[in-house]
């Protein structure tokens, strides 16, 4: 009998497959149709008769090959790293589940298919044990293989966003530093060249004049409240005073005195005591010594920021430290929030930190993963707009973190759903539903600890509790 050449049948009684035979039917395929799509309500179970079929699915946009079940396979489709059983059936996880399927499969040429509706499939695990007893080791390493590729696409999503966030965040600083250091050349030329001039021109008792007022305005601090256009019309008055005694250049100067609230009369009064043939000369040095200032100032703000980024992607990645440590949550939840910065854009965040938390003995970068994941599906539920609240204190001998939001809320019917494998409830090609079950392994097995989640409309909150002395917390309450 043909269903006894598969191994998945090899097994069964004669009785066993006369009834088989009997609540099933076959299906033929024509090459690129459809047997069933991601999102769509598990029914039946598949069992490949002839032909091939390809498993697919869209996630975040890309359309990804999972794998393939072939009645012939060829070399190079990584059949030998599995079980020999496993490329002749698919829809038996969301059966179990009482899911959706969790992908799309699709003839591949001229295809063949047993068709076993989901009660026969039920029965048949009943009736027959020895199908039971070669399918769940295949179900067991799918899952595992299932579990593995989230955990790789994650750690690929983690790289992403810390190389888009850094990019992103980079970009300012390090524009700021190639603009200085391209405008820094020609205005040290003009500085020799006016400091020349002025030297020429100059009496000790003008000299001592610029000295003070470049000491004056060096000294004075920016004002800050200075609405932009009040800046303007006073930038435009020291500009156009400026220019009346004489000077060429100066732009640079009549910045600097309207950034500090200095106007043409302030100008007017430092300038009086020097003759008339040396105005225009100790104008032009002003106005190219505040601008080289102003290029060093860039140069000076922007370097640090570059540090404090470097120190960010370094305890978001903890790239130079074993992998269980000593760490704080608090600095890898702010490490987190600095590498996503551009999707928290037109977002409130909320910080509540308690100041004597403890640190922690884990794995810090997996941790970071966890919050990366729990925030972004916090931004996913607000849709670009709400509050991101992140909260910390010591409960007990546990350190609790949590990340609450302000969007649409976690359907009741799904909260005692979410850790599942495989379980989400984000609309076809946006989730694989294994974030947050990873998410929940990372905290539960190898922290120790809990992951659970309260949610209604407005006012979700995931709550993360880890054992600061390395002792497990009991229960997940």
């Amino acid at each position: 009998m043909r269903l006894r050449e598969i191994e998945l049948f090899a097994q069964m009684t004669d009785d066993q497959l006369d009834w088989l035979s009997s609540v099933t039917e076959e299906s033929r395929l024509r090459d690129g149709e459809t047997l069933f799509r991601d999102g769509d309500p598990a029914t039946h179970f598949y069992v490949l008769l002839d032909g091939e079929l390809v498993v697919t699915k869209v996630v975040d946009g890309r359309e990804e090959l999972l794998t393939r079940h072939s009645t012939h396979p060829r070399p190079g489709d990584g059949h030998d790293a599995k079980p020999s059983a496993a490329h002749r059936f698919t829809g038996e996880l969301p059966l179990l589940t009482d899911g959706s399927y969790l992908a799309t499969a699709t003839a591949v040429g001229d295809t063949a298919v047993l068709v076993c509706p989901k009660s026969a499939f039920f029965e048949m695990l009943v009736r027959c044990p020895t199908v039971a007893r070669v399918l769940l080791p295949v179900l067991a390493w799918r899952i595992t293989s299932s579990e593995i590729q989230a955990r790789n696409r994650a750690t690929v999503t983690a790289l992403g966003t810390l190389a888009a966030g850094l990019a992103h965040e980079l970009n300012n600083p390090a524009a700021a530093v190639a603009r200085a250091a391209q405008e820094l050349g020609p205005v040290i030329d003009r500085l020799g060249e006016t400091a020349q001039r002025w030297g020429s021109v100059a009496n000790d008792r003008e000299r001592s004049a610029l000295r003070e007022m470049i000491g004056e305005i060096v000294r004075t601090p920016p004002t800050a409240d200075t609405d932009p256009v009040t800046l303007a019309d006073l930038e435009d008055a020291v500009g156009d005073r400026a220019a009346e005694l004489g000077a060429e250049q100066s732009a640079p100067l009549a910045t600097a005195l309207a950034e500090r609230g200095l106007g043409q009369e302030w100008l007017s009064v430092r300038v009086c005591g020097m003759r008339p043939e040396a105005v225009a000369t100790a104008l032009d040095q002003l106005s190219v010594l505040l601008e080289a200032h102003a290029l060093t100032d860039q140069l000076q703000s922007a370097g640090p920021r570059i540090s404090a980024l470097v120190a960010a992607t370094r305890d978001y990645a903890h790239l130079d430290r074993a992998p269980r440590q000593e760490f704080s949550v608090t600095d890898g939840l702010e490490a987190t929030l600095t590498m996503m910065r551009p999707q928290l854009a037109g977002l409130r965040i909320v910080r509540d930190y308690a100041p004597d938390v403890p640190t922690v003995t884990g794995y810090p970068t997996e941790l970071n993963q966890v919050w990366t994941n729990l925030i972004d599906n916090a931004l996913d539920a607000m849709d670009g707009k709400g509050t991101l609240t992140l909260r910390t204190c010591l409960q007990g001998s546990c350190l609790t973190v949590e990340i609450g939001d302000t969007g649409q809320g976690i359907p009741a019917d799904s909260l005692s759903r979410i850790f599942e494998p495989f379980y989400t409830t984000k609309d076809v090609g946006k989730g694989t539903g294994l974030g947050l079950h990873l998410s929940y392994r990372i905290v539960t097995q190898r922290h120790g600890g809990s992951l659970t989640a309260r949610s209604a409309p407005g006012d979700t909150w995931m709550v993360v509790r880890i054992p600061v002395n390395g002792t497990p917390t009991k229960g997940d309450a």
